[in-house]
């Protein structure tokens, strides 16, 4: 029992120790993480759309 009651304090004690973002700082990563992901979608849309487009052209052709 001791261990328990021995890490929830030592977990407490180094959550202290962490340096939290400000608030502009966690805005301006959220933008830039969502700006990213809307990227990615993006381009793996086109990429689907593409790989679709020749992989029909290749079975018709067939």
């Amino acid at each position: 029992m001791n261990a328990i009651i021995n890490y929830i304090r030592s977990s407490f004690e180094e959550l202290t120790k962490v340096v939290w973002p400000t608030r502009n700082q966690a805005v301006r990563l959220t933008v830039i993480v969502l700006a990213f992901c809307i990227l990615m979608a993006v381009f793996l849309a086109a990429a689907d759309y593409g790989f679709s487009y020749l992989f029909n052209l290749i079975i018709s052709k067939a």
